[in-house]
């Protein structure tokens, strides 16, 4: 996989919120969301519709990886 699409990114936050949903009073995500959360942050605002995956860092990376491993998509 070259590049993760902005509705993958979305996706793939909202599977992990759904596996480790935010804890405490500032709702902290897990870290998978939240490593997945500054790059779909940022192309809403460069509006990008895809971003390549070696951009991501380690743990974006893993949890995009996991994702499509986890939901057989891709």
């Amino acid at each position: 996989m070259l590049f993760v699409s902005i509705q993958d990114l979305e996706a793939a936050i909202n599977y992990w919120r759904s596996q480790s949903p935010a804890v405490g009073e500032e709702l902290h995500l897990c870290p998978e969301a939240a490593a997945l959360a500054k790059p779909y942050a940022l192309m809403i605002v460069q509006g990008a519709q895809r971003v390549p995956v070696d951009v991501l860092d380690e743990t974006a990376r893993l949890a995009i990886q996991n994702f499509f491993k986890n939901t057989n998509t891709n």
